[in-house]
């Protein structure tokens, strides 16, 4: 039963990350720029986990068990990646469709097993190798780059999809070294609070603080915050130790079919067989790679 409630947990937070790019969009339709996004989002998100901690603080939760033996302002620091994929991510979404850029998105799979490489001198298994190539493959297909339709994407937009997907990369491997000895909750608002401070020096969105009667962009960011920034963390949290790692990055995957999904369903954006095909493909690719069949856990 714990396993299939930390399931559940993982698949939902996963699927909180890919209606973002959906609300990027209407956000941007509504005449909001990318500093007031990422603004917004960085910055309701930092006050509901301080909230959210200060609260289970007051109601005495015990914290014994971690040590904090990390200095507060390296997490601080660490965030700074993850306010780099907001801003990076939603230019991305402002220039090419949601359905392309989380497939952008998603190539930090292999630029992550890259950098591992890299850094830590881990070698990819055989299994992961094949899995790169094919995911290099099908993501051919999922951005529609065989088709016509590929000359009206912007190469720009393109760029800055691939910085974000470095950046997650970064992300992903910093918030794992760092900050493990800090509750979840606690982690999180300062890791928020640095991806804000980050965003607020270079984009400087100081508008929000003077919107007079427009509280449009504090509905948009309450919904990004939320979805992208308060539930993820807290599902991720609960339901990652309950089940095993392999069954997580599955899980996980399912952001990418929710985003592609949306993109077509509520932004009408047009997604060709061969891009569906190409995220089917995608899919594949991460449950093969993660999948242990019994000889494998010997």
């Amino acid at each position: 039963m714990k396993r299939f409630q930390g399931a559940i947990a993982v698949l939902i937070g996963a699927a909180s990350f890919g209606v973002l790019s959906t609300f990027v969009k209407k956000a941007y339709k509504a005449g909001f720029s990318l500093g007031e996004v990422t603004g917004v989002q960085a910055l309701l998100g930092m006050m509901i986990l301080w909230i959210i901690f200060l609260l289970m603080k007051a109601s005495k939760v015990n914290f014994s068990n971690f040590s904090r033996k990390t200095p507060f302002w390296k997490i601080i620091v660490a965030g700074f990646s993850t306010g780099l994929v907001s801003i990076l991510y939603y230019k991305c979404v402002q220039l090419v469709p949601a359905s392309i850029a989380i497939v952008l998105l998603m190539q930090f799979i292999w630029i992550g097993a890259l950098i591992n490489y890299i850094l830590f001198k881990q070698i990819p298994t055989q299994k992961q190798s094949i899995g790169i190539i094919l995911i290099l493959i099908a993501t051919i297909f999922a951005t529609g780059a065989l088709e016509s339709s590929i000359k009206e994407i912007s190469i720009t937009g393109i760029l800055y999809g691939l910085l974000a997907a470095l950046a997650y990369a970064i992300f992903i491997i910093v918030n794992g070294k760092i900050g493990n000895d800090y509750p979840p909750v606690q982690k999180s608002a300062l890791m928020v609070t640095g991806a804000c401070i980050i965003i607020f020096l270079l984009l400087q969105p100081v508008s929000l603080f003077d919107m007079g009667d427009n509280t449009q962009i504090y509905q948009f960011g309450m919904l990004l915050a939320v979805f992208g920034t308060v539930l993820p963390p807290f599902l991720f949290a609960f339901g990652m130790p309950k089940i095993d790692l392999a069954l997580g990055s599955i899980l996980s995957a399912v952001e990418l079919p929710v985003a592609v999904a949306m993109s077509y369903f509520v932004l009408h954006e047009n997604v060709s067989i061969l891009q569906w095909l190409g995220v089917g493909a995608i899919l594949a690719i991460v449950v093969w790679i993660n999948y242990k069949n019994k000889s494998e856990f010997k």
